[in-house]
């Protein structure tokens, strides 16, 4: 496996990354005042689909885990996505949360941090409050400005840290 890496901002690939995901937690999330055999179908297929994208050493990426046979490397970033949409306790769920254990150790990007500490929140892991530390630093000690995304994740993953919402939160 290759050293884990942060999604470099502005990227081509944040068009696609994570809208899989993103459409699993908003139809988790609605589900309840929605509930008929349809959304509970495509909840079932996008989780399905999430667990077939999965990196062979665990994590995501922005697409396939294998192409032509050969394996890809994870994201941290679109493993936390990821991981904020799955609920069902599996072992991709955690080969994931154990990749993104050691992904996020030298990763010094604040919105692949925010994501990160996000996902640890959701399955309270022990992680949660080292990578919202990690992220405090990174906040801190870099002294490039950040683009609003990654203010805005960054300050929803340490209001979560502290009992705050976590908006990407579901059952």
């Amino acid at each position: 496996m290759g050293k884990p890496q942060g999604t470099p901002l502005n990227s081509e690939r944040e068009v696609a990354r994570g809208q899989g995901a993103f459409s699993l937690i908003t139809l988790k999330q609605a589900f309840p005042r929605c509930e008929t055999e349809h959304v509970a179908k495509r909840i079932r297929l996008g989780s399905e689909m999430l667990t077939d994208r999965a990196c062979p050493g665990g994590g995501w990426n922005a697409g396939n885990g294998m192409v032509f046979g050969a394996a890809l490397n994870a994201h941290i970033d679109t493993t936390a996505i990821a991981l904020l949409a799955l609920t069902v306790d599996t072992p991709t769920l955690h080969q994931g949360l154990n990749w993104l254990r050691e992904g996020f150790r030298d990763c010094s990007s604040p919105y692949s941090l925010a994501w990160s500490a996000l996902a640890f929140l959701k399955h309270k892991d022990r992680s949660a409050s080292l990578c919202v530390a990690r992220l405090h630093e990174a906040l801190s000690s870099n002294h490039s400005m950040f683009n609003m995304e990654t203010l805005s994740f960054a300050a929803i993953a340490i209001s979560a840290s502290g009992g705050g919402m976590n908006p990407f939160r579901v059952t």
